[in-house]
């Protein structure tokens, strides 16, 4: 689509407007913004396209659709989706060697699983190697309870977080402010890491990381525009 406005503005309501018109969403809502910093910066995008726009560009945008479309009509199904992430956490399963890895998976990994236990009261199945270990049910409840706490806009933010890195944990650990988005890269990223180290970093991988990375940092973005 080419660039047809000239002004962007936010109203009253928070609802991005181009030249007056309100921006609507695929399922044609109002572009509707639950913070005065997150309207700001949705805002902004328009205002950076240039001829064309690319939805790429604008993943502010995008997850404020996502947001409105698809989680705001069923929101308790959509955080379900995020919770089963809970029983295959990436902090749960660690390699069996060699030793240098396992030290580093654990200064990674243990402090955020620690966090986890004296927030929600939960327990953890560690297990060494790939095979899938059941975590225990109130666990899963638990960690379940705590995203279906959150807003539609929260957990639209959740969602790549989560699945980007691997783990619930780190991303709530996140989202409460426990950590930051260099650290939880570091910890998501550990074992490619540590690949890189011995291999020689793979010039196709080290792009889709790259992606992955930005892809992370808006969702991070947008979450903490909510505040």
């Amino acid at each position: 689509m080419k660039r047809f406005w000239t002004d962007v503005t936010i109203d009253e309501e928070r609802v991005v407007r181009l030249d007056g018109r309100p921006v609507r969403t695929p399922g044609r809502a109002p572009l509707a913004l639950p913070s005065t910093a997150l309207a700001e910066a949705v805002a902004d995008e328009w205002r950076a396209v240039g001829e064309t726009l690319d939805p790429r560009s604008m993943p502010l945008t995008g997850l404020t659709n996502a947001a409105i479309d698809r989680v705001a009509p069923s929101p308790r199904a959509f955080a379900a989706g995020l919770a089963a992430y809970a029983e295959t956490d990436l902090l749960c399963y660690r390699a069996e060697s060699p030793i240098e890895l396992v030290r580093r998976e654990a200064e990674a990994w243990d402090p955020l699983l620690e966090w986890a236990r004296g927030r929600y009261d939960v327990h953890f199945e560690i297990v060494s190697g790939l095979m899938h270990q059941p975590q225990p049910p109130a666990t899963v409840t638990r960690l379940a309870e705590a995203v279906a706490s959150r807003d539609p806009f929260s957990l639209v933010a959740l969602q790549p977080i989560v699945t980007i890195t691997g783990t619930l944990v780190g991303a709530l650990a996140l989202a409460e402010g426990q950590i930051d988005a260099d650290t939880l890269w570091a910890a998501a990223t550990v074992d490619e890491t540590w690949q890189a180290e011995q291999w020689g970093v793979d010039e196709q991988a080290a792009e889709a990381n790259a992606a992955r990375r930005r892809d992370l940092d808006a969702a991070v973005r947008f979450l903490a525009l909510l505040e």
